[in-house]
């Protein structure tokens, strides 16, 4: 009886040590808690309340921090536009994940609005962050935030990282090969620093075959 419950504890805690957390903007609501769950999309089945707390966020983009479980993890970005339940269609990365390696605090201190999106002063929306760890099972969690021209970003020490983690931004180009007979290789190249997007690095051709298929498998 109390192996049982000792093993089933342990299993709990790596259970949500292996999920994630939105620490800013802050998060609609308790994603472990009863009836809520992670996997559900597409906000953890945490639902909107009228006392859903709203982060005032710039007009051209802000902060997004995360607390990670995984080793290892792809990250999807989006912004819906709206107050009630709003289908968050944008991406804030470019429509590419993010390979994040490490776990702990990962802050990134402004991820831009994509270009043509225009949001004026006082408009409500809401971010959603998908991760993707290396079982391809997509997690979900959101947060609500009111667009406001007096919001700024958060300040580099109000927004560390863990020294350990780094990213990569996942693109793909087209490098082409000349032989008998002409062929064309897809690569992929990817940004990558410890907390931001900086220096330049490569990713195997099927790295990126088992990225596009967590991104299809995710679109479905």
């Amino acid at each position: 009886m109390f192996s049982a419950t000792i093993l089933s504890v342990l299993g709990s805690v790596a259970l949500v040590a292996g999920h994630f957390t939105i620490t800013y903007p802050e998060m609609r609501g308790d994603s472990f808690a009863t009836g809520a769950s992670q996997y559900i999309y597409p906000c953890a089945n945490v639902n909107q309340t009228a006392e859903t707390n709203r982060t005032e966020w710039p007009l051209t983009g802000g902060s997004i921090a995360l607390d990670l479980g995984h080793a290892w993890t792809y990250a999807f970005i989006n912004v819906g536009l709206g107050t009630d339940y709003p289908v968050t269609n944008y991406s804030l990365t470019n429509d590419r994940p993010l390979n994040i390696t490490g776990k702990g605090d990962l802050c990134m201190e402004k991820l831009d609005l994509p270009a043509g999106l225009t949001v004026t002063d006082g408009q409500n929306a809401t971010i959603q962050v998908v991760t993707v760890g290396e079982t391809g099972t997509a997690l979900y969690n959101c947060a609500d935030i009111i667009f406001k021209t007096s919001a700024t970003v958060l300040s580099s020490d109000d927004c560390p990282s863990n020294s350990n983690i780094t990213t990569a931004t996942v693109e793909e180009v087209s490098t082409n090969e000349t032989s008998s007979t002409n062929s064309t290789a897809d690569a992929t190249t990817t940004t990558t620093t410890s907390g931001a997007v900086g220096t330049t690095s490569s990713l195997a051709t099927a790295g990126f075959v088992g990225v596009a298929a967590v991104v299809i498998g995710w679109l479905l």
